[in-house]
């Protein structure tokens, strides 16, 4: 029987980061084999891609392409095997975050990215989105706090306008999947909200 895959996603800064190791454990706790991985990145060569795509200048198709790179490596060698041996697999961003960054943030072709993401894995698309949905403000505030900003952080707050945008357009677009988390709640709060859904797509 094949496993769930599962995504959180958010603008940087939203949160999302602090519940997935908790979400990966709940569902251990619960008998599940779990597998939590993130994008880009989750296998040697897609950690490598990431290295280059949060710290190297490039320029927008250059950046997308090795994105869709990453991805495929990450699909072939961990997250398809993973979902085929009945594991579940938790992933920090997929596709819909390249829609929203490469796409919107951008204001590159979205129409691209679905062609590409047809080609990689029209297949495949998580059975649940969780949507971390914060002000580009508050989210900006949120990391200036916590780190030193990365390629992609250091971005201005009309490009992560632009995203926050994109995914809540994608939310819309696709209600069975997404579940919109209004991420300045308190942790307990959104971690009593996650273990509703959870116990639900069980």
């Amino acid at each position: 029987m094949r496993g769930r895959f599962i995504s959180f996603e958010g603008i940087d800064g939203a949160g999302k980061s602090t519940h997935l190791d908790w979400y990966a454990e709940r569902l251990r706790e619960a008998g599940r084999e779990v597998v939590l991985t993130r994008e880009p990145g989750g296998t040697d060569l897609a950690e490598a891609l990431r290295a280059l795509l949060l710290g190297e200048a490039m320029d927008a198709r250059t950046e997308l392409l090795l994105m869709f790179a990453a991805r495929q490596d990450h699909l072939e060698r961990r997250v398809r095997p993973a979902l085929a041996a009945g594991a579940w697999v938790v992933c920090d961003r997929f596709t819909d975050s390249t829609i929203a960054y490469q796409g919107a943030g951008r204001e590159g072709s979205i129409e691209r990215i679905r062609m590409l993401a047809d080609w990689i894995h029209g297949d495949l698309w998580p059975d649940r989105t969780y949507l971390f949905d914060l002000p580009a403000e508050e989210a900006l505030r949120r990391r200036s706090m916590a780190r030193a900003a990365d390629r992609f952080e250091a971005e201005d707050r009309g490009f992560f306008e632009r995203v926050r945008a994109a995914y809540q357009a994608q939310a819309v677009a696709e209600p069975e999947r997404f579940l919109v988390i209004d991420a300045s709640q308190d942790i307990d709060r959104i971690r009593q909200l996650l273990a509703a859904d959870c116990d639900k797509i069980r």
